[in-house]
């Protein structure tokens, strides 16, 4: 669905840091509502860039006591969550369309704060939404009509991929491999630049080969055909240098057993963020 499939009167975002920020502009480019309401207190949070459609509150008490947004946006961090809501129960009394992006929170949690008969959609997006080319993974609850799923997608979708689950509790799996997957993706970026300075390369050139190296891998994965295993065959020649190196990678204690630890630990740690 195109983002700009969808027209909104109304939006409300709730924080405005990184993610908060990216979903903001992406809205901004797309056109995706006639007026946005941001809360944000932090002042330094703001884009530099502001729109006219754009009205920043330092609080919820500044809102309008009758705003009824098409979709409200919930940005801030899972550990203030509790004390956060709260304050938006009225709107989900009034049939506004709330999309969640904190790290496990559950719908359950998100309900138990909003209202029953709240409709809710929870999301997890990733930090390349920054240039519109994040993934965000969503869920619903019984209270999203085709309506509301069509918000929540547009909303998401303007910042990049969107991908729909019925089963919430893979949302654990989803925030392991997508949502904290960019960390690994920059981790690799630094491992290599290291290895390359190890191997006598300038720090600057070696950072530059392992920059443009992963950024170009990836955008060759994006749009071939082939799978990821193919391509990697592809560059492994027999006997050759890239054989050298993956016999070390692809040992019984190498990366897929690193990666699948990291994995198990991030989505354990998301089940915990829901307690």
């Amino acid at each position: 669905m195109s983002a700009t499939a969808v027209s909104l009167s109304t939006l409300l975002l709730i924080g405005c840091g990184r993610m908060g920020g990216a979903l903001l502009s992406g809205w901004l480019d797309n056109d995706l509502a006639e007026r946005y309401v941001v809360v944000e207190p932090a002042v330094g949070s703001r884009p530099k860039t502001l729109s006219p459609h754009v009205t920043f509150l330092e609080s919820a008490d500044h809102l309008d006591k009758g705003l009824t947004p098409a979709a409200a946006v919930i940005a801030v961090k899972p550990q203030v969550m509790a004390e956060t809501l709260p304050r938006y129960r009225a709107m989900a009394s009034r049939g506004t369309l709330f999309l969640s992006i904190a790290a496990g929170k559950t719908l359950s949690f998100l309900s138990d704060a909003l209202g029953q008969n709240a409709a809710l959609v929870r999301a997890m997006p990733n930090t390349p939404a920054a240039i519109g080319h994040g993934i965000s993974v969503a869920c619903a609850n019984a209270g999203v009509d085709q309506t509301g799923r069509a918000r929540a997608d547009a909303l998401l979708a303007a910042v990049g991929q969107v991908a729909w689950i019925e089963d919430e509790a893979l949302m654990d799996a989803v925030t392991a491999v997508s949502g904290s997957g960019p960390a690994y993706v920059f981790l690799l970026i630094e491992c290599l630049t290291k290895a390359g300075v190890e191997a006598g390369l300038p720090e600057p050139l070696a950072e530059k080969l392992a920059r443009a190296t992963v950024a170009g891998s990836g955008e060759l994965a994006r749009v071939s055909p082939e799978s990821a295993a193919q391509l990697r065959e592809a560059v492994t020649s027999p006997g050759g240098t890239t054989r050298a190196a993956l016999d070390v990678l692809m040992a019984k204690n190498g990366l897929e057993k690193l990666m699948r630890e990291a994995v198990l630990a991030a989505a354990k740690r998301s089940k915990e963020l829901a307690g």
